[in-house]
């Protein structure tokens, strides 16, 4: 029988780099990837996170190589991406996801060492990693770049400016990139995870999280990151060619439930 559609839902063949993959949300997003057929650049700090990450793709007869860079030190990204390129022949999808935490009181001693941090790795990498990525995207034809941000990308927390400010940076840049690249057949999304189970919420007490998850998500849980990294590979499909400048909040329905109402 033949079929009605055209448009392709697979990634097949495609070299996907993937940051902040050696754990939580870029670990399974580096996975799911490889799962489908892409063949992965898994990059991370992490150098024995990454080993371990490539090992797995490989033994689950997946393709990737691991590069490792903290990418806090600018000067070394455009030089691995450059790499990556070179080993892959090409890239056509690009997953900002590496970020760390930014909590600090406006009146901390430490504010100032977080703000710094935070936006090196939250914000400032993602446009290092784009402009060194550009040449190859456009060439690919069909460039596909996800920014992870967060909800704290469309809303905000106390004790966490600097995290907060970071994200709404990462969703910004998405929309205006988004707008200069579509001419060049790339497209800027972004994916707004809320509370998951990742390096990030390790350190929070299981009771907490339950209660949290209770009051504040209509689901009643933590996301998985598997269910993120869905997310972000329905955004890099073939098929999602005509969505641009999106922002996609996975979080439950945290962001959108009104608060003021009975709590159960």
């Amino acid at each position: 029988m033949t079929k009605l559609t055209k448009l392709s839902r697979s990634i097949a063949g495609k070299v996907a780099l993937v940051t902040g993959a050696a754990s939580g949300m870029g670990r399974a997003t580096a996975h799911l990837f490889a799962d489908e057929g892409a063949r992965v650049a898994v990059l991370d700090r992490n150098e024995e996170g990454v080993k371990t990450v490539v090992a797995e793709i490989l033994a689950a007869g997946g393709v990737a190589k691991g590069w490792t860079l903290d990418l806090v030190h600018s000067a070394g990204i455009a030089p691995v991406v450059v790499e990556i390129a070179t080993h892959f022949g090409g890239l056509d999808i690009l997953i900002n996801n590496a970020g760390i935490d930014g909590s600090a009181r406006i009146q901390s001693h430490r504010y100032e060492e977080v703000w710094e941090r935070c936006f090196a790795i939250n914000l400032a990498a993602h446009h290092h990693l784009i402009r060194a990525a550009l040449p190859y995207l456009t060439k690919s034809g069909a460039g596909r770049i996800v920014n992870i941000a967060s909800t704290e990308g469309v809303g905000g927390s106390a004790y966490s400016s600097p995290y907060t400010a970071a994200k709404h940076g990462v969703v910004g840049m998405t929309r205006a990139l988004a707008v200069e690249l579509g001419n060049q057949g790339v497209t800027v999304n972004c994916i707004c995870p809320g509370a998951i189970h990742t390096g990030l919420t390790a350190a929070i007490p299981d009771k907490a999280k339950e209660t949290f998850a209770r009051r504040r998500v209509p689901l009643k849980r933590y996301g998985d990151p598997e269910e993120v990294a869905h997310a972000t590979l329905s955004l890099v499909l073939p098929a999602s060619s005509y969505i641009n400048g999106a922002t996609v909040v996975v979080d439950g329905g945290f962001t959108i439930q009104n608060n003021g109402g009975a709590l159960s």
